[in-house]
């Protein structure tokens, strides 16, 4: 995967629109925050860290606003790879992070919204894409085969 980030210039470390939008969020300007990400993905919809740091701001208080930020990511990464792809998309390649981070948020909010299925298929396919698990999946898809409530993982 390549990582689009419009208005990143890659000489400068310190340019990276997608770190400023997080510090403002952690800051708690969450508006400046998500219109920054707004605009990153106006300016090229391939931004997929933008689709999934606006998941992230809205997974916690609205998991059904969140779901589309990470969907738009995990469609617009699915058809950059292509139809049939079945390589590997390892975490150390900081590149595939944006694609893996949308798939993670999205099998979360299935999984949360009771979309069990779907969350499992989700989660699958990122143990396939990425084996070396570092988002740690393979905690959790015991609990979605299982069909164990969002809310009753949360508890155990």
């Amino acid at each position: 995967m390549e990582q689009i980030v419009p208005g990143r210039d890659p000489d400068d470390f310190d340019s990276d629109p997608i770190c400023e939008s997080i510090d403002l969020k952690g800051a708690g300007d969450g508006a400046a925050a998500c219109e920054i990400l707004m605009a990153l993905c106006q300016a090229d919809l391939r931004c997929l860290d933008a689709h999934a740091h606006l998941g992230n701001f809205d997974f916690d208080h609205r998991p059904k606003d969140a779901i589309r930020h990470y969907e738009v990511g995990v469609r617009i990464g699915e058809l950059s790879l292509g139809e049939g792809f079945d390589g590997l998309l390892p975490w150390g390649m900081i590149d595939n992070r944006p694609f893996l981070r949308s798939m993670h948020g999205f099998g979360l909010c299935l999984w949360r919204l009771g979309r069990f299925e779907e969350a499992e298929r989700i989660f699958d396919r990122m143990l396939w894409l990425n084996p070396s698990d570092n988002q740690g999946i393979r905690f959790l898809i015991s609990d979605v085969r299982a069909r164990l409530a969002w809310e009753d993982r949360r508890e155990k």
